[in-house]
C-alpha cells in the first residue's frame, strides 16, 4: 500500500498546503495511506481534525520514520535538504520545484535517487488541464494582483457620478494576456476600471476584447512572435525596443499597470524601465508578478514596494499564498487529478510512457530526464 506523505511547507511566506481533507479522502478511497504532518494545513484553513475525519493520519514533524518511509511526498515548493536527505530510494516527490538552472536539486535527486515530477514542466495540452498547477495559480495571481493593486491606488477603479462631481474610471494597463494577465482583466474590468492589454501574440487580440479590454497594438517587425506552452516566446532586442516606445504613451496615461509577461525557464523581460516609470504619473502603481523571474519592471524588489518617482512599485510573486484555502483547493486537485490514473489498489506505478508523467519527470530513481532543464 503506498504511504503519501503531506508535509508542512517550509518555504518563507509559504501558506499553501499539497492536499486538503478532500483529497486525501479521495486518496484514502483509492486504498494509499496518508500521513499529514500535524499544523500543515492550519494556515490555508485547514485543521488536523478535519484530516483526521477524512482518514488522514496526522503525524508530529519530527517523526522522521514518516519522511523515511513515505513513498510519495507531495509538496507546494520543494521541502528542505534535511527532510529530503530522509527519503528513500526510489520515493516520489511530486510539486513545484523550481528546477530551471537548479544545480542542487539536480545533485539532491542524484545522491538520494529520488523521481520526481515537476510541475511546471507538464506539457500544456489539453488532457493535463486538470493538473496544470502553473494556470489554477495564475488566475489566483492575477485576481489578486488587481484587488492590491485598487487598495494602493490612490483614487477609485470606476467611474462614480456623485453631488460633488463625476469621478473618472481608472485607467489599467496589463502587460501579458496569458492566464494572470486575462484573470486580472476580468477582475478590474468587474471593478470598473478601463483596461488596455500589450501581448507579443496577435491571438491574445480575441480573447482580450472579448473580456471588454482594448488591444494595445505593437509595431509590426519581419519576426512574429509566438508561444510555446502556452507561454511568450523570447523576443528580440528590436522588437522590445519598440514595445517599449508604444507602452510608454499607455504608462504616462495608466493609473495602475500590472506585469504578468514570463517566458518559461528564463528571466522574464524588462518591459517598464526607469525612463518609462518617470513618465507615469505620481501615484500609480505597478504590481509585478514576474519579479521571481527577475521583474517585467525595473527596481521591483520581491515581496517588497518600492517608491520610485512617486510610482509603488509592488513585488508580487507570492500572490497565490495570500489567497491559501482556494489556492490550496485548486493545487491540490491538481496534484491529485495527476496522480490518480497511476493508482491501482493503493499502490501506484507511473507509467512512464505516458506524455503527462514523461514532460514532468525530472528523475526516475536519481536518474536526470532532462538535463536540459537544469542547464537553463
Amino acid at each position: 500500500m503506498t504511504k503519501i506523505l503531506i508535509p508542512i511547507e517550509t518555504a518563507s511566506g509559504e501558506r499553501r498546503v499539497s492536499a486538503t481533507p478532500a483529497a486525501v479522502k479521495k486518496l484514502k478511497g483509492l486504498g494509499c495511506e496518508v500521513f499529514v504532518e500535524s499544523s500543515a494545513g492550519e494556515l490555508s484553513g485547514f485543521n488536523d481534525t478535519l484530516y483526521k475525519e477524512c482518514g488522514g493520519e496526522i503525524v508530529s514533524e519530527s517523526n522522521i520514520n514518516i519522511w523515511e518511509n513515505a513513498d510519495v511526498v507531495f509538496c507546494v515548493q520543494t521541502p528542505s535538504d534535511s527532510n529530503l536527505s530522509k527519503l528513500k530510494k526510489g520515493a516520489i516527490l511530486l510539486g513545484l520545484l523550481s528546477p530551471y538552472a537548479n544545480k542542487k536539486l539536480q545533485n539532491t535527486l542524484i545522491s538520494k535517487k529520488i523521481s520526481a515530477l515537476s510541475m511546471e514542466l507538464l506539457p500544456r495540452i489539453s488532457r493535463a488541464q486538470s493538473s496544470d498547477v502553473l494556470s489554477s495559480q495564475a488566475n489566483i495571481a492575477g485576481y489578486k494582483a488587481v484587488l492590491l493593486a485598487a487598495s494602493e491606488l490612490d483614487r477609485y477603479f470606476p467611474m462614480l457620478m456623485t453631488a460633488a462631481g463625476t469621478v473618472q474610471p481608472a485607467k489599467v494597463v496589463v502587460l501579458g494576456g496569458g492566464v494572470a494577465g486575462l484573470q486580472a482583466v476580468a477582475t478590474a474590468k468587474r471593478l470598473g476600471a478601463i483596461v488596455f492589454v500589450s501581448d507579443i501574440r496577435p491571438a491574445v487580440k480575441e480573447q482580450v476584447e472579448s473580456l471588454g479590454a482594448r488591444f494595445i497594438e505593437l509595431p509590426e517587425i519581419d519576426e512574429k512572435p509566438g508561444e510555446s506552452g502556452g507561454y511568450a516566446k523570447a523576443v528580440t532586442p528590436e522588437f522590445l525596443s519598440k514595445q517599449k516606445a508604444t507602452l510608454t504613451k499607455y504608462l504616462s496615461e495608466a493609473d495602475v499597470a500590472v506585469c504578468t509577461a514570463q517566458v518559461l525557464g528564463k528571466k522574464a523581460p524588462v518591459l517598464i524601465d526607469s525612463h518609462m516609470i518617470e513618465k507615469m504619473r505620481s501615484g500609480a502603481v505597478v504590481i509585478d508578478l514576474a519579479v521571481s523571474q527577475g521583474g517585467n519592471c525595473e527596481g521591483t524588489r520581491s515581496n517588497e514596494t518600492v517608491i520610485s518617482n512617486g510610482v509603488k512599485l509592488i513585488g508580487a510573486g507570492e500572490l497565490p499564498s495570500s489567497v491559501p484555502y482556494d489556492a490550496s483547493t485548486l493545487y491540490a486537485k491538481n496534484l491529485t487529478s495527476l496522480i490518480t490514473p497511476f493508482i491501482k489498489d493503493g499502490v501506484i506505478n507511473l507509467d512512464i510512457e505516458d506524455e503527462l508523467i514523461s514532460g514532468c519527470l525530472l528523475s526516475d530513481e536519481g536518474v536526470i530526464l532532462q538535463n536540459k532543464v537544469f542547464e537553463k
